[in-house]
């Protein structure tokens, strides 16, 4: 039977989608829509997940099968059908409160089991859907309405915490550019395990501008640096500026005296150098876009698939009482 050829309307439901105008969540909508004819599966085999905020959203307007689940547990949820279901191709949406707040202790434990998911964390460094308190990446200093005088907390890095988490697939894009999305959501999609693209997305409502440095023309080439394979860390309006490597101390260079070969060459493999970009947050360096990390590693559903069959294979030999009681048993006098 031959796979039906799909375009980016079979995508798009019947729901209106209900954002506000000019928000930072159509663009990612869209390009979503346009990715998944690539993916080459079938509609009634994608399946989208999200939790509680305005991303979580999403799956009503996905022409799809999916789920708007619980605050901070749409991980949870996903890890669940993945379990019963290897077979589909599970998408979590989630936002930066919803993912890193509530939801912060699934988070990291479904990146640690590495289920073949790809979860998209919106991080517009607010709550959106409750109208404008700070969130767990929200600046040192931001005023909101539940912060008035400015937020005392140490905001998150999600990318250093999805490293520590042993994450095996981390990225970031941004809704600005349609072009690396798609990229990168097609690189998330390829990779066998749990992957993590963290989408910078503007909130004009309630955060207008947060990214504007790393998005607008005029300074983007010098507040930005896309990481490429195998390829020197090279960023700046004309490209003439790059990043060396002092030991395991990040340095930026002038390429007027610094010459192409003594660079960071970037290695999607190399653990230790994908922690020191996720560090790259100073104001004196650019903000890193792109895949920082990629691993190969087993799955949990197949390695759950793996001992259900070695189990079935042992059917007959086992004895359920001796199985109940176990090890440990005491006699009692």
């Amino acid at each position: 039977m031959e796979n039906k050829v799909y375009t980016a309307k079979d995508f798009s439901s019947d729901q209106e989608v209900r954002w506000c105008p000019g928000c930072g969540d159509y663009s990612i909508l869209k390009q979503v829509q346009s990715v998944m004819p690539e993916i080459n599966v079938p509609k009634e085999d994608i399946v989208f997940i999200s939790g509680i905020g305005c991303s979580s959203r999403f799956p009503y307007y996905m022409e799809t099968f999916g789920m708007h689940s619980i605050h901070g547990r749409a991980t949870a949820i996903a890890s669940g059908l993945k379990a019963a279901r290897p077979d589909l191709s599970v998408w979590i949406i989630t936002g930066d409160g919803d993912s890193l707040s509530i939801g912060g202790n699934h988070l990291i434990h479904l990146l640690r089991r590495n289920f073949d998911t790809n979860v998209l964390l919106f991080n517009n460094q607010i709550y959106g859907l409750t109208k404008g308190q700070y969130s767990p990446t929200s600046e040192k200093g931001k005023k909101t309405k539940s912060t008035p005088m400015g937020s005392i907390d140490h905001p998150f890095n999600p990318l250093a915490l999805c490293m520590g988490a042993d994450a095996t697939f981390i990225a970031r894009t941004m809704d600005r550019d349609p072009k690396h999305m798609r990229e990168m959501l097609m690189r998330s999609n390829n990779h066998k395990g749990t992957s993590l693209l963290e989408i910078y997305q503007n909130c004009n409502v309630f955060n207008d501008g947060a990214f504007f440095g790393m998005t607008d023309k005029a300074t983007k080439m010098n507040q930005t640096l896309f990481l490429e394979h195998g390829q020197p860390l090279v960023f700046g309006e004309n490209k003439d500026k790059g990043i060396r490597l002092d030991g395991f101390k990040p340095i930026i260079v002038s390429l007027e005296d610094c010459s192409i070969d003594e660079l960071w060459i970037h290695n999607e493999k190399d653990r230790v150098k994908a922690g020191l970009l996720t560090r790259f947050f100073d104001a004196d360096f650019p903000r890193p876009f792109g895949v920082f990390y990629s691993e190969d590693r087993p799955t949990y559903e197949d390695a759950l698939v793996q001992q259900i069959d070695d189990a079935m294979q042992q059917k007959g030999q086992g004895n359920l009482d001796d199985l109940l009681k176990g090890s440990n048993t005491w006699t009692i006098d």
